[in-house]
C-alpha cells in the first residue's frame, strides 16, 4: 500500500516537472542567432497569474449578473406597483363616474313626477370617497348637480310649507297627516336616515320630498270636493238651528245642499265605503265613507245609493243620488265631515278645494334637470 501511494506520487512530481520544465527558446533576426531560457519557476509564475486572472475575472462576471438580476427584480416591482396604481386610479375614476350618473338618475326619477319611495331609496348615491385628482374633472357635474339638488329640496320645502298652511286652515294638524303617512308607508325612509354612507345632501333632499309626498296623500284624504257638481242652494248651515220637525233650537251636525231628486252626489275625498244602508236615526239612505286619519263623511237622505261597504272609491266618484228619505221635508242632501267621531263644519273644507286643487295640479317637482353625466365605457 505505502509502495503504492510512493509510485503515485513520484509519477505525479514527474508530470509536474516535465509541463514546467525549463524551456529554450530560440530567436533569429537574420544575422544571428539567440537563446532564450524560461526555467520553470518562470513558467510556474505566469501559469499562477493567468489562474488567477481568469478567477478574478469569472467572479467579476457573477457578481455583475448577480447585481443586474437584483436591479431587474426591484424594476419589475416597481413596474407591478406603477401598474397597480394606475388600475387604483381607472377603478376610481369609473366609481366615481357611476356615482355621478347614479346622483342624476336619483333626480330624475324625483323630478319625474312618477317617483317612487322604495325606488329612489334604492337609488339613494353614497358619499364620494375618490381622492381630489380623481373627482376634479368631475368638478362642474358634481357642482350642477349640488345645486340641482339644492333647488329642489327648496322646491319641495316651499311645497310642504304651502299644503301645511292649506290643511291648517282647515282646522286640521298637518303632523296628524304626516305622522299617519309615516305609519303607512314602512320602511324606505328609516333605512335611508340609518345609511352612514349615503351623501348627506341628497339623503336631506329625499328626507324633505318624502314629507311632501306624505302631506299630499294625507291631503287626498281630506275632503275638500263639492259633493254635488253645480249650482246647488245651501238651505241649512252647520250648527245649532231650529228643528224643522219640532221647531226648537237643536244642533244640525252638517248642511244641507237642496236639488232635484236623482241629483249625483259624489265622494268629496280618496276612501273606503263603511256604510250604504237605510239608517232609521233619521239619515235614512246613507253612505258613510272613511277617509283615514280619521276623517270620515257621511252622505244622508239619498233616494239611492250606488256605493257599496268594503268599496275603495276616489275623490269624484259617483257614490248615490239625492232624494228625500229618512227625517226629511224634501230633496236635499244631508252632507257631514267628522274628526275621530266629531262632527265639524264641511264648509271651510269645501272653501279650501280650490286651493287644494291648485296643489294637487301641480303633484311632482318642477326644477329642470339639464345636466349629463360622463360616459363610464370611455374610460
Amino acid at each position: 500500500m505505502t509502495n503504492a501511494l510512493l509510485t503515485n506520487n513520484a509519477g505525479l512530481t514527474a508530470r509536474f516537472r516535465n509541463v514546467f520544465k525549463p524551456r529554450d527558446i530560440f530567436l533569429h533576426d537574420g544575422k544571428s542567432l539567440r537563446r532564450f531560457t524560461i526555467g520553470a519557476g518562470v513558467q510556474m509564475a505566469a501559469a499562477l497569474a493567468a489562474f488567477t486572472l481568469l478567477a478574478w475575472t469569472a467572479f467579476a462576471t457573477f457578481s455583475a449578473i448577480t447585481a443586474m438580476n437584483g436591479d431587474v427584480a426591484r424594476m419589475e416591482a416597481q413596474v407591478a406597483r406603477m401598474q397597480a396604481d394606475v388600475a387604483t386610479m381607472r377603478n376610481q375614476t369609473r366609481q366615481h363616474a357611476a356615482l355621478l350618473e347614479r346622483r342624476q338618475q336619483f333626480l330624475a326619477t324625483m323630478l319625474s313626477g312618477d317617483a317612487d319611495a322604495d325606488r329612489l331609496a334604492a337609488l339613494m348615491p353614497s358619499q364620494a370617497s375618490a381622492p381630489a385628482f380623481v373627482t376634479q374633472p368631475y368638478a362642474r357635474v358634481d357642482a350642477m348637480q349640488a345645486q340641482l339638488a339644492e333647488q329642489t329640496r327648496n322646491l319641495a320645502r316651499q311645497r310642504v310649507a304651502e299644503t301645511s298652511r292649506a290643511v291648517r286652515n282647515m282646522g286640521l294638524n298637518p303632523n296628524a297627516l304626516l305622522r299617519a303617512g309615516r305609519g303607512a308607508m314602512g320602511g324606505p325612509l328609516e333605512e335611508v336616515q340609518q345609511a352612514g354612507n349615503s351623501d348627506p345632501r341628497f339623503r336631506e333632499l329625499f328626507t324633505t320630498w318624502r314629507q311632501l309626498e306624505q302631506l299630499e296623500q294625507g291631503v287626498t284624504a281630506i275632503p275638500s270636493a263639492h259633493p254635488i257638481q253645480g249650482g246647488v242652494a245651501l238651505t241649512s248651515g252647520y250648527g245649532v238651528r231650529s228643528d224643522p220637525f219640532r221647531g226648537r233650537a237643536a244642533m244640525h251636525a252638517g248642511i244641507d245642499l237642496a236639488g232635484p231628486i236623482g241629483t249625483p252626489i259624489h265622494a268629496t275625498a280618496d276612501g273606503i265605503v263603511g256604510r250604504a244602508e237605510y239608517n232609521n236615526g233619521g239619515y235614512g239612505n246613507l253612505v258613510e265613507i272613511n277617509h283615514g286619519q280619521g276623517i270620515q263623511t257621511r252622505y244622508g237622505h239619498l233616494s239611492r245609493s250606488i256605493a257599496r261597504p268594503g268599496q275603495r272609491v276616489r275623490r269624484g266618484e259617483l257614490i248615490g243620488y239625492m232624494g228625500s228619505t229618512g227625517r226629511s221635508t224634501g230633496s236635499h242632501l244631508h252632507y257631514e265631515v267628522r274628526i275621530d267621531g266629531r262632527a265639524v263644519n264641511p264648509l271651510p273644507f269645501m272653501q279650501q278645494a280650490n286651493a287644494l286643487a291648485s296643489l294637487r295640479s301641480r303633484s311632482g317637482l318642477t326644477a329642470p334637470v339639464a345636466i349629463g353625466g360622463p360616459n363610464t365605457g370611455r374610460r
